[in-house]
């Protein structure tokens, strides 16, 4: 047996590892995984805010949600937010799940209606990784 640590690996075998892991969780699961993204643009058309994430087995999984320094405390995550749960309602979901560091958006969060489920310390020797969990009323969409 030979044990390989890259940072670097062959593209080729990075793929074969994931589509192996997705083989797997086929025989459990149904495969209903899809893209998720909004987008706040700017009379001109620019990006100033969005949100990207996917949606499957009844959640939305949030991966990033920014507004861009000079929009921000007027709303704009919060309708991006909001926004993104009304569609993930649209696809059937029941939950929305995300993760935000100390440094970022917590307390936003929280007043959205999320709850903290899991907490880890000691990122970068400061920072915590809160975890949070929403439930979504499905007869709100």
């Amino acid at each position: 047996m030979d044990i390989e640590v890259t940072d670097t690996p062959d593209e080729a075998h990075e793929a074969f590892v994931i589509a192996q892991t997705h083989a797997y969780n086929a025989a459990f699961t149904q495969k209903d995984v899809r893209r998720l993204c909004v987008f706040v643009r700017d009379a001109d058309g620019r990006i100033i805010g969005g949100l990207t994430g996917k949606t499957y087995w009844h959640y939305l999984e949030v991966a990033f949600l920014w507004v861009s320094e000079q929009h921000r405390r007027v709303g704009h995550a919060s309708k991006i937010l909001q926004a993104a749960e009304s569609e993930a309602r649209h696809r059937g979901c029941k939950h929305v799940l995300l993760d935000t560091y100390s440094f970022q958006a917590l307390g936003f969060y929280q007043k959205n209606g999320y709850k903290e489920f899991g907490r880890l310390t000691g990122f970068s020797g400061k920072h915590d990784r809160h975890y949070l969990h929403k439930e979504l009323d499905v007869t709100d969409s």
